[in-house]
């Protein structure tokens, strides 16, 4: 059985309708906590078989908010990449994939919002990305992926949705499996919240069947590009 490691940084923020997938492949995961006290981000000869970094809410990664762990945890994605571990960066954690294969972040303002992405290739995850799939973000900043990084997929303002580095490493800076408790976790978690929440939480209901379906191929090509069923 395969084991991921998953670093939160907000209880709000989980794996999400993923949890399924993995569970019904035999892929356990543990969640760390290094925003709890006496937390620690993990260190890169305790990883299993992969590393999930999540989002992290109002926290960022370009200088306005950055997440505490930050240098920390660019760190630890640097050394997965070197030793080619696979890594799947959710948000923040897609930020913090950036910055580790000598990409960066950008500023920008806490944003909530729900729309819709687009593949740029039929080869995208194996050939299992949807042509068009819900694209739910809820993060501070952005993450500019290096020049040497695929972008499978962009939002509507043509920003990347999803990006791969290397084999087996991927960046989404929206939430594939996102639900809508945990968009209402955060806004309560944090003072800080999202200009205008309303139409972002309406839209999501509208689209959370069309969620859980784009899931169902997209965790297909994650699964089978990280090697998480052979490793």
């Amino acid at each position: 059985m395969q084991s991921l490691t998953i670093i939160q940084h907000t209880s709000a923020d989980y794996l999400g309708l993923m949890e399924d997938h993995f569970e019904g492949r035999l892929i356990r995961f543990n969640y760390t906590r290094p925003f709890t006290e006496g937390g620690l981000v993990p260190e890169f000869d305790t990883i299993g078989d992969g590393l999930v970094l999540l989002g992290g809410g109002p926290w960022g990664s370009a200088g306005g908010r950055d997440v505490p762990t930050l240098d920390e945890e660019v760190r630890l994605a640097r050394a997965c990449l070197m030793h080619e571990t696979p890594i799947l960066g959710i948000g923040l954690g897609a930020q913090i994939l950036a910055i580790a294969a000598e990409g960066r972040s950008e500023p920008a303002d806490l944003d909530f919002s729900v729309g819709y992405a687009t593949r740029t290739g039929e080869e995208a995850l194996n050939g299992y990305l949807p042509e068009r799939f819900p694209h739910v973000c809820y993060m501070r900043d952005r993450p500019v992926p290096p020049d040497y990084a695929d972008i499978l997929a962009v939002d509507e303002k043509s920003h990347p949705a999803i990006f791969q580095i290397g084999k087996s490493a991927f960046g989404f800076t929206g939430h594939p499996g996102f639900k809508l408790g945990m968009a209402e976790d955060l806004i309560m978690e944090f003072e800080e919240a999202p200009a205008d929440t309303r139409l972002a939480f309406d839209k999501l209901r509208k689209v959370r069947t069309e969620i859980e379906d784009a899931l169902v191929p997209t965790m297909t090509g994650l699964i089978q590009l990280t090697g998480l069923m052979r490793r």
